[in-house]
């Protein structure tokens, strides 16, 4: 099993792009998408990604990972820090592809029948999705927020709170 956070927080660290990474390691920039989403990688990939981070390969991928994905420098802070990030970019792409569909809906409705809106219709729907989304992300709720996942996360592993 890959440690892809720590792939990603190294990258991060060094300043560089997902596409410097992929030119840098001679890899391709859907493959480090891919393992920084926790996908399989190859060994070829991995060693590359090793001597560009300048890195021993028993570090990238290793058996302790499948027992403990925090370890070979990923605190569990950076974790969560990590998976925000991704859940916020998440709902960003979600917010433009409504902003997207709903404007050109609200265009194709005024010009083909002005004298008959519908586009409010799929508008409402689709962002009460939006708000249901936004609220998980920016924790409008608060029982179910930050501290309530790492409570949870701890209790599944069997560690005193």
């Amino acid at each position: 099993m890959v440690n892809y956070m720590l792939i990603q927080k190294l990258r991060l660290q060094h300043g560089w792009s997902q596409q410097q990474l992929a030119e840098l390691s001679g890899i391709s920039v859907r493959t480090i998408q891919r393992i920084e989403r926790g996908q399989a990688a190859s060994t070829e990939s991995l060693k590359s990604l090793a001597a560009v981070f300048e890195i021993d390969f028993s570090t990238i991928q290793s058996e302790s990972n499948m027992n403990n994905p925090f370890t070979n420098g990923v605190s569990y802070e950076e974790t969560f820090a990590f998976e925000h990030v991704r859940r916020l970019k998440r709902f960003y792409i979600h917010l433009m592809q409504y902003v997207v569909v709903i404007s050109a809906l609200a265009v194709f409705n005024l010009i083909k029948t002005p004298h008959h809106i519908w586009f409010i219709f799929p508008a409402f729907g689709w962002g009460i999705g939006i708000l249901a989304h936004a609220s998980s992300v920016f924790n409008w709720v608060p029982f179910f927020g930050v501290e309530w996942e790492k409570r949870q996360v701890e209790k599944r592993l069997g560690r005193p709170l």
